[in-house]
């Protein structure tokens, strides 16, 4: 038997098939359904801590370019040239993995120490732009988990959604037609071993032979 996707094998054993297969369907489905609640789970309270850290990234963004210009004001844009000397930030990023998905769990971000004096202005300039970019850096990797997650979370509905609305539905009709045409097949067998049964008595009842009737002769 084929069609509906998948080839079934002919009599009891494709009844057999087909009970392993939604067995085994209806567990996928079971699983993938805890997976996605765990994964909404997790989906909270990222879409949260990135909402916060968008929010903190945001403020200190606003707060660094109201020092940058107050710098560029009162020193000139030469000021504020000869105030970045060249050094890098190290960003230090952790992960985690959440039913087997790897995302960022956290992120530090460490600034070096200025290597010149810098004036009032400037040096509110420069702890400003430092605040900014560790919150630029947290907000980032609340960013990226939150993508991992979510990107998995839509996979796995989309898996769901298929065994449960499409295989299922498929494999459960297979078996109901399966079953119905065994069960014809079954009476049907047993009709004709009725009929042969019958059949072989009428055979053996047309088949004996009926003695002749005695008769007496009376002495005249």
């Amino acid at each position: 038997m084929t069609g509906r996707g998948f080839a079934v094998p002919p009599g009891r054993a494709g009844r057999l098939w087909l009970q392993r297969r939604l067995r085994v369907a209806r567990r996928g489905a079971e699983l993938l359904d805890r997976k996605l609640l765990i994964l909404q789970a997790k989906l909270d309270g990222l879409r949260a801590a990135a909402e916060r850290a968008a929010a903190e990234w945001e403020r200190c963004s606003a707060e660094a370019e109201r020092w940058l210009l107050r710098a560029s004001l009162l020193g000139g844009e030469r000021a504020v040239r000869l105030g970045a000397d060249g050094q890098f930030a190290s960003v230090a990023i952790s992960y985690a993995s959440t039913m087997g998905v790897r995302h960022p769990a956290g992120a530090t971000c460490v600034t070096p120490p200025p290597a010149t004096w810098d004036g009032p202005a400037m040096a509110g300039t420069r702890h400003a732009h430092r605040a900014a970019l560790i919150a630029a850096v947290r907000y980032a990797a609340a960013a990226e988990a939150l993508r991992a997650i979510d990107a998995e979370a839509s996979t796995t509905r989309y898996q769901l959604r298929a065994i449960r609305d499409r295989w299922i539905p498929r494999l459960e009709q297979a078996l109901a037609e399966v079953t119905l045409a065994l069960e014809e097949q079954e009476l049907a067998d047993a009709a004709r071993l009725r009929l042969a049964s019958a059949s072989g008595r009428g055979a053996a009842r047309g088949g004996e032979t009926v003695p002749e009737p005695r008769t007496t002769a009376r002495s005249e």
